[in-house]
């Protein structure tokens, strides 16, 4: 029979552990309270309600209102690959409706945690797309 070596933990090691492992929550809620903050933000410039970006499914009708694009493109995301299209689709014409160039939309495509705060936070206009 196959035994596993027991190991115990002693008090110094359980508290370290204790410790990291709060440590990371806090900073996990950190980013998480940024990131509802930075959703908040886009929103309300957009002129829709700022509780719309935690809503899950909601907030992707919101997005897509405030880019221009019709509502049932919802299913979109829910399939492979398409889902992957539409996003980067998203944030061309997020980038847009803001004032910014497609450079912008790929920094909103490859560093989020950097380029949507600055979209949030910073002196973009939102400008509401015409009708096609």
């Amino acid at each position: 029979m196959f035994h596993l070596a027991q190991y115990e933990l002693s008090s110094a090691e359980a508290g370290a552990a204790a410790g990291l492992g709060i440590g990371i929550i806090i900073f996990y809620l950190a980013i998480i309270i940024f990131s509802i903050a930075c959703g908040w933000k886009i929103f309300t410039k957009a002129g829709k309600p700022g509780w719309a970006c935690i809503v899950p499914i909601y907030s992707a009708i919101v997005m897509l209102d405030i880019i221009g694009k019709p509502v049932w493109w919802i299913v979109l995301f829910f399939i492979p690959v398409a889902n992957v299209v539409i996003s980067i689709i998203l944030c061309l014409e997020l980038a847009r409706v803001f004032g910014k160039g497609s450079g912008y939309a790929v920094g909103l495509i490859l560093l989020p945690i950097v380029f949507y705060p600055m979209l949030a936070f910073g002196d973009a206009e939102y400008t509401a797309p015409t009708p096609a």
